[in-house]
């Protein structure tokens, strides 16, 4: 109990917050190489996952080829690239020492849960509103970015939501080669048996993580198949049909 009051006087100091050390400069460098990561994850990963999936191809291979990072621990690589040359640990821009290693690092454990939903979701698309949308003289983009993107959109935010949270609680670990980062605080806090210091600091990265949690969650709930522009009704037959509603 006396380690949660110490936890608590911390944060309600406003000394703490301050400063090129304090709070809210690590907190804005943590989530500023989440984000960043995220995106480059994004750009590598959704490009890649929605192509395959929309042609079908190559999909098994690359998914598994993508699940490897599962298997190498992120600290495991940041210690590598760290001892490298390049990127090493100089310092990269707002993103601090080791910065870019980090980056790398934690941009490759975002990869497999956004190519995986991605890819997947496209894939699930059901046959038969394919091939309506392709009976309705659709072209293969058309297909793609009217029928195909918007159905598959929940589970594609959902891989999203989950590498960010992810991303967010691991960028932590970056203090462990001085990067930026709370992390600094939680190691340099249980490292000097400064508990409080390093309770307060796991405790903002919880909230946070949560916060990301609840508005990743809603941004999913926002997104639905019968959105931007294309329903989904139901067959005589039983099956379902696409039906462009806007454009």
């Amino acid at each position: 109990m006396r380690d949660l009051r110490g936890a608590w006087d911390y944060l309600t100091t406003g000394a703490n917050w301050g400063g090129p050390e304090g709070m809210w400069h690590l907190l804005v460098q943590q989530l500023l190489i989440s984000v960043t990561a995220l995106l480059a994850a994004m750009v590598i990963g959704l490009t890649l996952a929605l192509w395959l999936g929309h042609l079908g191809r190559a999909g098994f291979l690359a998914v598994n080829v993508t699940n490897i990072g599962r298997a190498v621990p992120t600290f495991a690589l940041l210690a590598i690239l760290v001892t490298l040359d390049h990127p090493g640990t100089a310092t990269f821009g707002p993103y601090g020492r080791a910065g870019l290693a980090t980056l790398i690092a934690l941009a490759l454990f975002a990869l497999p849960p956004i190519f995986t939903n991605a890819y997947v979701a496209v894939r699930e698309v059901p046959p038969e509103v394919k091939e309506s949308a392709a009976g309705m003289g659709m072209t293969g983009s058309q297909q793609f970015w009217r029928v195909e993107l918007p159905l598959a959109m929940p589970l594609v935010v959902s891989g999203l939501r989950l590498a960010l949270v992810q991303v967010w609680a691991t960028a932590t670990i970056a203090a462990l080669v001085a990067g930026p980062g709370l992390g600094s605080l939680i190691t340099e806090g249980f490292y000097r048996t400064d508990y409080p210091k390093g309770i307060a600091a796991a405790f903002v990265v919880a909230v946070v993580a949560f916060l990301l949690e609840v508005g990743g969650a809603a941004v999913e709930r926002a997104v639905g198949p019968n959105r931007k522009g294309t329903a989904i009704r139901s067959t005589p037959a039983g099956g379902r049909t696409a039906e462009v509603v806007g454009t």
